[in-house]
């Protein structure tokens, strides 16, 4: 596998007699990325000749862009984990991550994270390049994480996340009976003013939208499926605690824990157009073990 991602385009009549730094610009290559690719190491490379972005292209040509390489971020130390592979190609990773895993190493988790076991991972494969993840998840919430395995990558799905186009649906176990067979929660959401970990519904927050639909009401908790119209931190735990159904073993925000011991929340689909290919691909987990257990004892 090669050390340094690169894009490659023969050059259609349409784009004839523009100069390179437009036609990438179309491409959505971004001016840091031309700066990097500058400074840093990387080429462009018209049939194999090194050129600079005022060129001016012309009908089949063949137009490569080789990227610096790059270095796993300071203080992620590549480890030998396991990791659930739903779907790899060139450009990306779509994992199951496990509950009790963080996505990024903190100062009382520096290791056993997801960004650890992709360093160790992509040191074992000969991927010189570090954690880009795309869609994190709390560290007790179990599911479908996206991973792009370059940083041009990375650029292009946070693109299409705000554009809306990155979508992903939750099953979570909501405390109590809900009434309501679906709905739409519209709160803002900012942090707590006395903690840098915990948020809540303020007037001057995020704008924040969480649809839910009821799959089953059990004696304990309400099984409900969950879709963002938005990304905030902790909004699907924010959210079902604002109206008096925080999510099972969610002892932040007010859950009951005789259950279960982390929140039950999962991510179990993610739905994106890849960025290279342009078709939609889907990707689905089942629930984990601890949360199909309780299904199971129909509590």
């Amino acid at each position: 596998m090669s050390s340094q991602f690169e894009l490659k385009w023969v050059i259609e009549k349409m784009d004839a007699d523009r100069q390179i730094k437009d036609f990438l610009k179309d491409e959505e290559i971004s001016r840091t990325a031309l700066t990097d690719i500058k400074f840093k190491g990387g080429k462009i490379l018209v049939n194999h000749e090194e050129v600079n972005v005022r060129y001016k292209l012309k009908t089949n040509d063949v137009l490569t862009l080789i990227f610096p390489k790059e270095n796993p971020s300071e203080g992620v130390i590549g480890e030998d984990l396991p990791l659930n592979i739903l779907f790899e190609d060139e450009y990306l990773l779509v994992v199951v991550k496990p509950p009790g895993m963080s996505t990024i190493p903190s100062r009382e988790h520096p290791m056993g994270s997801l960004a650890n076991a992709l360093v160790g991972y992509y040191q074992q494969i000969g991927l010189e390049s570090t954690s880009h993840i795309v869609t994190r998840l709390d560290r007790d919430t179990s599911g479908i994480v996206l991973i792009a395995k370059h940083r041009h990558v990375h650029h292009l799905f946070s693109k299409a996340q705000q554009k809306g186009m990155v979508k992903r649906t939750y099953e979570a176990f909501a405390g109590g009976m809900m009434e309501d067979n679906e709905g739409t929660i519209e709160k803002p959401i900012g942090r707590k003013e006395d903690s840098i970990i915990e948020r809540e519904v303020r007037l001057d927050g995020q704008y924040a939208c969480t649809h839910y639909k009821v799959m089953k009401r059990h004696k304990a908790f309400t099984h409900v499926e969950l879709q963002l119209e938005t990304g905030r931190t902790h909004q699907i735990r924010v959210h079902m605690s604002s109206i008096g159904h925080p999510l099972l073993g969610d002892d932040l925000y007010g859950g009951e824990t005789t259950l279960l011991k982390r929140q039950a929340l999962h991510c179990k689909k993610i739905t994106f157009t890849h960025p290279f290919l342009k078709k939609e691909m889907t990707f689905t987990t089942k629930l984990p073990d601890d949360m199909q257990e309780l299904l199971q004892a129909d509590c």
